[in-house]
């Protein structure tokens, strides 16, 4: 059977100006990913990784290229359809976990729920069984200042989590957590993954993080190449 095509990376270059002169951060990148697949994204600060995962989450433009997300050309998707795109199909996971300080857990976890038209109610409801998940329903009522980092950033999963979307993209997830948290963090991701059958694209420099996955690529001189497992 084959496999379904999450997204799609084809020719995909991204450059920046700086000024009188510009920067190449990726050149030529051809990429597919399947639907439910663990993707890990290496290279060193700066390789643009960051780049490619913002282009591949409709968060930034190619400057040439495309990315096909679920079928859709990103580029011509209007700024509406992208926003519910990213609503409704893609969490984000970042090294800091943004979590709003003045809300508790659950409510932070709700919060994308909220947005995408769910009542207060039901989101609240979501999100403690997504914190039951994430062994964190015991500090639903905590605010982000009361937990570890660890903590937090497993709140910013379960948000990532909680409209059930068709990617999660990560970026550096584990970056500030210790080797212990670390583990936690990547080994729900691919639970996820293998329960509800959701794409998770992690941008990472760390090998043990990438060695969870189930596919890993290095971008090295602007250019993405597949290593071997």
């Amino acid at each position: 059977m084959e496999e379904e095509v999450a997204m799609s990376a084809v020719r995909l270059c991204k450059s920046y100006d700086e000024g009188s002169s510009t920067l190449e951060v990726l050149s030529g990148i051809d990429l597919d990913i399947s639907q439910g697949s663990t993707v890990a994204i290496m290279g060193s600060s700066g390789s643009g990784k960051s780049s490619l995962l913002q282009l591949l989450a409709g968060l930034a433009l190619p400057t040439s290229g495309k990315v096909m997300f679920g079928g859709q050309d990103l580029a011509k998707m209007r700024d509406s359809e992208l926003s519910m795109l990213r609503n409704q199909e893609v969490g984000f996971v970042y090294q800091f976990h943004h979590l709003l300080p003045e809300f508790t857990a659950a409510e932070n976890v709700a919060m994308p729920a909220m947005i995408g038209g769910a009542s207060y109610k039901e989101s609240l409801h979501l999100a403690s069984s997504l914190l039951g998940q994430v062994d964190l329903e015991a500090r639903s009522n905590h605010l982000p200042s009361q937990l570890s980092g660890g903590e937090r950033q497993r709140v910013a999963v379960a948000r990532a989590l909680i409209n059930n979307p068709r990617c999660v993209f990560a970026d550096e997830p584990t970056g500030n957590l210790d080797v212990k948290n670390a583990l936690i963090v990547s080994d729900l991701l691919t639970t996820f993954s293998e329960k509800s059958g959701i794409t998770v694209v992690v941008a990472t420099h760390d090998p043990v993080v990438a060695s969870h996955m189930s596919l890993c690529y290095e971008i090295s001189e602007r250019r993405l190449r597949l290593l071997a497992k």
